[in-house]
């Protein structure tokens, strides 16, 4: 791949700030920050020379949400100003095969704005070791250890963020590198969405998203770690609170060294780095407590930028405008400051209490996890602009049709699957064969009954895993009295699939539940305006 900040010989080049004290790494053994990190032959541990790739990966995502709410305020001239656009690094947006057709405008003509934002554990310069240690991975392919989904509404009024953990079992789609034409298969079963960078850039990571989610992205934004703590030092700290005396230290010194009284504290420089990487001591001592802790302090900083007003010193301003644009990989869509300070504007439209921060819902399986049934749930209310706090007025349900026109019944072929199992009983038996009769009956002669297994799907859905099928699979539902918000695109079925669902233990006649626009319980929500909120320290790491 061929882009400013990249040598010849493919390593990645950045801009770390230099200077970066030795520190003990964080553990490298919970089952969302396994002890694996997805790199062939790479194992997590100590890392010498700096800090530990979790060290940095916590501050990324920050790191891209301030840059594009502090870049426009940095007054320059005209050559400062080709100076900052010439340190901005560029890449395609999406090198997957598959598109997600863009939301329909409302009334207004307005749109929806969807941003993934990543943060990249490439170690691929001195300045890299300086701060993230691992020299055995000098130059080694990147992985995408930070995902979010950043979603303003059309209107403007609310802001909904998904964090998607690292080792989410995905299938990565084909990707196709532009610049140099290298064609990335895609995986054959599932493997940790982290991977997706290396699989010709941040566009495939992209890609992934989109065929999991169904979300169409405008754009993206990925970050290295430089420039992250002088943006947390020029605000003048950043509240955090914790309901007990923490110190993020095991006996064989492993974890953060993050060490706060109870209370609130404000942090900036190494402490904030070190809240950000916490995980022993926060919780259950998981990626996802931890993600619980980045998005207070995302919150935290977010209103400290709207209130403080350190920021309006020049020399700030420059060092933050200077550092933040070094940090930066953006698609063509955000490739100059201008077009970054347009996309702050639509960002600072939105008030704090309107802003919502979520965990994508997901459940282990080993050491890794995978997204449930109410991800599919939060990811809905995202592609139909529903805001996630709850505060949108009640909308009627529309069901689009797709563009892609049904084949006859008798040539669809459907496989019926029983999903009717539950936490508290079997599967109902028989579901498959009477439900598949039905679609005979019907006309889809082609139906046929998978009896290899049994599932568990809180609601009947109806499940297709390519464009070119989802008129078939919308002509099933409709000839069941399934609702359209109910056919799924998902990687994980060959062919269109009706998975019959708890819902549907009985009977010939579907009745479909009334759908729910609450934001599942599992996602995790937190206000962007909750100053209240504080992290629960565990009682071994107390002090």
């Amino acid at each position: 791949m061929t882009q400013s900040g990249v040598r010849e010989d493919g390593a990645r080049q950045g801009v770390r700030e230099p200077g970066a004290e030795e520190t003990v790494p964080d553990d490298a053994s919970s089952p969302t920050g396994g002890s694996g990190d997805g790199r062939d032959g790479k194992a997590g541990g100590v890392r010498r020379g700096g800090r530990h790739p979790r060290r940095r990966r916590a501050l990324k995502w920050a790191s891209a949400v301030l840059a594009v709410l502090i870049l426009g305020t940095a007054g320059a001239g005209y050559l400062y100003y080709r100076h900052l656009n010439g340190n901005i690094k560029k890449d395609a947006l999406n090198l997957g095969d598959g598109k997600v057709a863009a939301p329909t405008p409302n009334a207004a003509g307005q749109t929806p704005l969807n941003i993934l934002l990543i943060g990249s554990d490439a170690r691929d310069t001195e300045e890299n070791q300086k701060l993230g240690g691992a020299r055995e991975t000098f130059g080694s392919t990147p992985l995408a250890d930070v995902q979010m989904l950043l979603h303003v509404s059309a209107d403007r009024s609310n802001m909904s963020v998904i964090s998607m953990p690292r080792d989410t079992l995905v299938e990565i789609p084909k990707c196709t590198d532009p610049d140099d034409g290298k064609v990335y298969p895609g995986t054959q079963g599932r493997t940790m969405t982290n991977q997706s960078l290396g699989h010709g850039g941040p566009g495939c990571t992209v890609a992934t998203w989109q065929e999991l989610t169904g979300i169409h992205i405008d754009h993206f934004i990925m970050v290295d770690f430089a420039g992250v703590v002088s943006m947390a030092d020029a605000v003048g700290g950043v509240p955090v609170c914790v309901d007990a005396n923490i110190h993020s230290r095991t006996s064989d010194g492993k974890g953060s060294g993050l060490k706060l009284r109870k209370g609130t504290t404000y942090i900036q420089g190494e402490q904030a780095l070190q809240w950000l990487r916490t995980r022993y001591g926060f919780e259950d001592g998981s990626d996802l407590a931890r993600a619980k802790a980045q998005h207070m302090y995302m919150n935290a900083m977010v209103r400290q930028l709207r209130e403080n007003a350190t920021l309006s010193s020049p020399n700030k301003l420059r060092r933050l405008a200077e550092e933040a644009t070094r940090a930066l990989t953006v698609d063509p869509g955000l490739d100059t400051v201008k077009k970054l300070y347009d996309l702050s504007d639509q960002l600072r439209m939105v008030e704090p209490e309107r802003i919502t921060m979520t965990t994508m819902p997901n459940r282990y399986v080993g050491a890794r996890v995978e997204p449930t049934e109410d991800a599919e749930q939060l990811f809905r209310l995202v592609r139909e602009d529903i805001a996630l706090d709850g505060k949108d007025k009640p909308r009627a349900a529309v069901d689009k049709t797709s563009d892609d026109p049904a084949a006859a019944d008798g040539e669809i072929a459907v496989q019926v699957r029983n999903g009717t199992r539950t936490d508290t009983l079997a599967p109902a038996s028989g579901r498959t064969s009477t439900v598949a009769g039905l679609l005979k009956e019907r006309g889809f002669t082609q139906a046929v009954a998978d009896t290899d297994g049994s599932w568990s799907e809180k609601t009947t859905v109806v499940r297709y895993p390519s464009a070119d099928l989802e008129g078939d699979a919308q002509r099933v539902a409709r000839a069941l009295g399934i609702p359209l918000g109910s056919v799924q695109r998902s990687t994980d079925v060959s062919g269109v699939t009706l998975v019959v669902g708890a819902d549907w233990r009985t009977g010939d006649d579907y009745e479909a539940p009334e759908r729910s626009d609450k934001t599942p319980e599992s996602a995790q929500a937190l206000n962007g305006a909750d100053d209240k909120a504080c992290m629960k320290v565990s009682p071994g790491f107390t002090w």
